[in-house]
């Protein structure tokens, strides 16, 4: 999750579809949310990345930990101070659970968004 503000945030998301799917989703808000669906996971686990570019932020996302798919580039509109952090969330049924983990910070800018580094 990237927060600005209640009005303000963007969430890269592993969760399930309506078809009890594994997908990758996004969502940004900017006043009002924007939902998307990116792709089917064949699978339990994937790797999620998101990258700050100026103003902008990136969404990637990868099945096998090295070739990373662009989920969305966009900007939160505002220069409001951002927090990105974790979160798990079950908003319908009994719960669920989540292992974070290969959890990585670092300084220095991304290649090309679209090439798959």
């Amino acid at each position: 999750v990237a927060y600005a503000r209640p009005d303000s945030w963007a969430k890269l998301a592993f969760e399930y579809s309506p078809q009890r799917e594994p997908m990758i989703v996004s969502v940004v808000t900017r006043g009002r949310s924007d939902d998307a669906n990116s792709f089917v996971v064949e699978g339990r686990c994937a790797w999620l990345r998101i990258a700050k570019l100026g103003p902008a932020y990136a969404f990637h996302a990868s099945t096998d930990g090295s070739y990373w798919q662009l989920v969305r580039h966009f900007a939160l509109g505002d220069d409001a101070p951002t927090k990105v952090g974790f979160e798990a969330q079950s908003p319908l049924g009994e719960g669920c659970a989540a292992t974070f983990d290969e959890i990585v910070f670092t300084r220095g800018r991304i290649g090309e968004l679209r090439d798959g580094t």
